[in-house]
């Protein structure tokens, strides 16, 4: 089995459809996404509606849950009255994250980490602050102990081994702070055991079809998201 790995897609559009026809092109079937589906970008309900149609496995993110209603930020406002209640009612509604075996191992699938979604993991998180997103999590729905960690939510691609168990982060598609290419991975379960291979995607898209559809739209903080697909770098949203 393969899977595709992609996360924090941000309602850019034109980085969704090039990376879903690179997976196409690589006749990878399952696509998994972990959050952020919306936020930041100009065409929530083009992406939404996008995962909605191609993706099999879905887990909410930190943005989805603001968009949802958590919070009032000009940047979620806008995009929730870009969205249907039934759209809507979908991010609110998504699972927290997903344990599944392949090869008699227990890979965990979530956005930021296993506390929850608006807790962050990084590569330089303590070793015992890594070890407690293996663990189980019966609250948030994870009931096993997992062997390996698939995450998201940093918007950098990267691979660790922590104490013998696999640290694996997707990067972003649609807003990308390590590149200014979008990112994801390909995980193959081929063959017998708990034996995997992981491969990064770098994929090119039209980045200035994006940019200009972001111009065109009324969506809040449009320079500092023009900024950051041009710089693969964070640019903090202040209220003007």
């Amino acid at each position: 089995m393969r899977l595709a790995v992609i996360a924090d897609l941000h309602a850019n559009l034109e980085a969704t459809l090039a990376v879903h026809r690179d997976i196409q092109e690589r006749s990878i079937s399952d696509i998994w996404v972990l959050g952020d589906l919306v936020g930041k970008g100009p065409r929530p309900r083009e992406v939404v509606q996008w995962v909605q149609a191609h993706a099999q496995r879905v887990v909410q993110g930190n943005w989805d849950v603001r968009v949802a209603g958590a919070t009032n930020r000009p940047q979620d406002l806008w995009p929730r009255t870009q969205l249907s209640r039934t759209e809507l009612d979908y991010l609110a509604n998504m699972p927290f994250g997903i344990d599944e075996q392949f090869g008699g191992a227990w890979w965990r699938f979530v956005h930021a980490s296993a506390r929850g979604v608006f807790h962050r993991l990084y590569a330089h998180s303590s070793l015992s602050e890594q070890l407690e997103s293996y663990a189980p999590q019966p609250a948030l729905g994870l009931y096993e102990y997992a062997d390996a960690l698939v995450f998201a939510d940093i918007h950098q691609a990267l691979l660790l081994d922590v104490e013998g168990r696999p640290l694996l982060n997707c990067g972003s598609v649609g807003n990308p702070l390590d590149s200014t290419l979008p990112s994801y991975l390909i995980l193959d379960f081929a063959g017998r055991g708990p034996r995997y291979s992981a491969q990064f995607v770098r994929v090119i898209y039209n980045r200035e079809a994006e940019i200009a559809a972001a111009e065109a739209s009324n969506m809040p903080f449009i320079r500092e998201y023009i900024a950051e697909l041009q710089t693969g770098s964070y640019h903090k949203r202040r209220a003007r």
